[in-house]
This record gives C-alpha cells, structure tokens and sequence, in this order.
C-alpha cells in the first residue's frame, strides 16, 4: 500500500506500445504493417487518391460520409492488410450516393471497379 507522500501510478492504455519496467528492463518494438495482396494494394491507393480529390469539391454531406468511410477503409487495409466485405459494401453505397459529384474524378472510377461496381 502507498503512502500519502508517494506519487501514484496510472498505465492507461496500452495497445500498440512497448515499455519496460525495473532498473535493468529493456524494451524493444518492431512493429509491422500487415501484408497486403496485390488487390488491396491497388484498392488502397485508388482509396488515397481519391480522398486527396475530395478535399477538392465542396464539402457536403455525402462527401464527408464518404471521406470518413474512405479514411476507415484505408486505416483498415493498412492495419489488416484488406478491407472487410462490410466496409466494401458501405462504400459502393455511399459511392453510388455520390455519384453525381464523382464522375468528375476517375479516381472515383477507379475505387468502383476495384470493388465490382
């Protein structure tokens, strides 16, 4: 039990980090991106470019949706290595959604037949 005059100790969270703890700890981190097939390669990239076209229109509604789901998608191919069935499918409907204002892009394009649109 601690004294009043000693200093507490909290440890939030601590996923994701390394730490050691005692005179001689030693803490060593070697953190890796999951491997990606070829598909979701090309799917992360079209993802990219076409987040870096939407900060080029007005924002709107639907194209901030889209933008959330596009970073989620590109967090979950990076972390994962692939984007789920889910996430797949919540952007064909926001891509349908906002089809109106993506058919400027051909990133637009390129996203929609990455996922069989």
């Amino acid at each position: 039990m601690t004294s009043p005059d000693e200093p507490g100790v909290s440890i939030g969270d601590v996923s994701h980090s390394t730490f050691a703890i005692g005179s001689h700890a030693h803490a060593e981190s070697h953190h890796h991106a999951a491997p990606r097939d070829p598909a979701a390669e090309e799917l992360l990239a079209a993802v990219r470019e076409l987040r870096a076209d939407l900060g080029r229109v007005r924002d709107t509604d639907q194209t901030r949706a889209l933008a959330a789901t596009l970073a989620d998608t590109e967090d979950e191919i990076t972390r994962t290595g692939t984007a789920g069935e889910s996430r797949r499918q919540r952007l064909r409907e926001l891509l349908t959604d906002a089809q109106a204002v993506l058919t400027l892009f051909a990133s637009a394009g390129a996203v929609a037949g990455l996922l069989g649109m």
